[in-house]
């Protein structure tokens, strides 16, 4: 990921296979708006990025560049995880590299 919001925004969307006009709708903004927060001229508010981050599956903290990405490949029964879940699994992880201490 990128040092950057915007830059770690579309990294994310794209990783999660996601369209903008399907993030932007998730989201509650207009396509427009989205598309100004992946070009860097717009922030979301903190409750948005939140949001962002459990649609894409990612940790806020990855989309402000705080932490790296955690690449994840993970199935159950051979079906795949949804972003949420996603996300969930990603939690656990970081909570288990978090006990290392």
């Amino acid at each position: 990921m990128g040092d950057k919001f915007y830059e770690n925004l579309k990294e994310a969307r794209k990783a999660a296979g996601l369209s903008q006009i399907t993030v932007a709708e998730q989201l509650g903004v207009a396509k427009s708006t989205y598309s100004l927060y992946e070009s860097g001229k717009r922030e979301p508010d903190v409750p948005k990025i939140k949001k962002l981050a459990q649609i894409l599956g990612v940790s806020s903290d990855v989309l402000l560049g705080i932490t790296e990405s955690t690449t994840l490949a993970a199935h159950f029964d051979g079906e795949d995880l949804t972003p949420e879940e996603k996300a969930e699994v990603i939690k656990f992880v970081e909570f288990v590299k978090s006990k290392r201490s």
